[in-house]
């Protein structure tokens, strides 16, 4: 009996293509990144009847491609775009281009098989939004607060004016964001949830719920993991290097710094564990990180049980 060999499909995304190739038959296609393209590309994968389609995330450009193909049944993972070219180095792929690229994502995908991609419903993507937009008007404001200590006169009338108008742009939008959340039965439950442990605020409670959806579902080795916070072995032979923390969900990871900040300064249990790491040695930073892990497993944890926060849960 012949053997059935599985078909992986590596798509590389650009804003206005898609070119696709399939492993191991070898065969490539392009299609137009619109809506017919796309109903091209849905038929033509259900033909192969792929075991993966694997894209890498272009800055928003793949969400429309790995959507469709996920709402018409074939299966997809958007994976982080530093691992496929790490993988085309440790295979020897130096050169760069669509078609290359969409053969190397095919490669890769066989070689790691990736998980599958949860897509949002349409109320998450719209709190995604309102984050963006949010995590957006505070980078403008931090830019024009550092502009206006360089100027004078009329330009630091003008961005004193700007300042106020973000300020208060960023103060509706943080309206917006709580009114949304408390509009939902299940939302409003886990937000007060997490809202209850003290340092937890409403900007990374909202983080949480719109980008960590896996919270809860995980075991705090795979919750630290996916968000970045498990700290990776330097070692080789004699050498014992620096356990470093890397990847993950940045946008996770910047919003518990701040809540993690706040909490050894709030939070009872939080505070004694940050001094307690002091106390042995531990440099500021790293004694912070632990108590990101910290409080993002008693948060999983949290989850998990349904259960609002109290100080036995300083055992996490």
């Amino acid at each position: 009996m012949a053997e059935t060999h599985k078909t992986w499909v590596g798509i590389d995304v650009s804003k206005s293509q898609l070119d696709v190739y399939a492993h191991p038959s070898g065969t490539s296609f392009s299609f137009a990144q619109s809506d017919i393209g796309l109903k091209e590309l849905i038929a033509t994968l259900r033909s192969m009847s792929p075991e993966l389609v694997t894209m890498e995330a272009t800055g928003g450009f793949e969400a429309s491609a790995a959507a469709a193909l996920t709402a018409g049944g074939i299966p997809v993972a958007v994976v982080n775009p530093r691992q496929i070219r790490n993988f085309a180095r440790a295979i020897g792929v130096l050169a760069k281009n669509d078609n290359v690229d969409a053969k190397v994502i095919a490669l890769f995908a066989e070689a790691t098989k990736p998980q599958l991609r949860q897509f949002p419903d349409e109320q998450t993507k719209q709190l995604h939004e309102l984050l963006k937009r949010r995590a957006q008007l505070v980078e403008m404001l931090a830019m024009e607060k550092n502009r206006l200590g360089m100027s004078s006169g009329a330009v630091a009338r003008n961005i004193k004016q700007h300042v106020k108008w973000l300020s208060a742009q960023i103060s509706d939008l943080n309206g917006d964001i709580e009114n949304f959340i408390r509009n939902s039965p299940v939302w409003r439950e886990k937000e007060d949830i997490l809202k209850s442990v003290p340092g937890v605020g409403p900007v990374l409670a909202a983080s949480i719920l719109a980008f960590l959806p896996e919270i809860g579902k995980l075991n705090r080795r795979q919750i630290t993991s996916l968000v970045g916070l498990a700290p990776f072995d330097r070692d080789s032979g004699y050498y014992r290097g620096r356990r470093k923390i890397w990847g993950g969900r940045s946008n996770i990871r910047s919003v518990l710094y701040m809540g993690a900040l706040t909490a050894t300064r709030c939070n009872p249990v939080m505070k004694a564990f940050y001094m307690r790491l002091i106390a042995k040695g531990k440099e500021p930073k790293v004694a912070l990180t632990a108590c990101m892990r910290k409080l993002l497993i008693t948060l999983n944890a949290m989850h998990k049980n349904n259960t609002a926060w109290s100080l036995q849960h300083s055992c996490c």
